[in-house]
């Protein structure tokens, strides 16, 4: 798990809005990102993160950046 730069680890929540905004900066949206509110009200020390559903065309666009980034290349930029 990364640690942010005071050295704690984040919360669920800031985890995603982290991946909404990364997200964001390649064109994709995920309508239904967010905490699991089942998981989110337990004593689970991280909640699970929902990525919920999108479009066809958003799965296709996300599979193309993440397809980039294994590739090496910068297909999100």
């Amino acid at each position: 798990m990364e640690l942010l730069s005071n050295g704690r680890v984040p919360t669920t929540d800031e985890v995603v809005v982290r991946l909404r905004a990364a997200l964001k900066g390649v064109g994709l949206a995920l309508p239904s990102l967010g905490v699991d509110p089942v998981t989110g009200a337990s004593d689970e020390p991280f909640a699970l993160v929902r990525l919920g559903r999108c479009n066809v065309q958003v799965a296709t666009r996300l599979a193309a950046v993440l397809e980039g980034v294994a590739a090496g290349g910068d297909e999100g930029a």
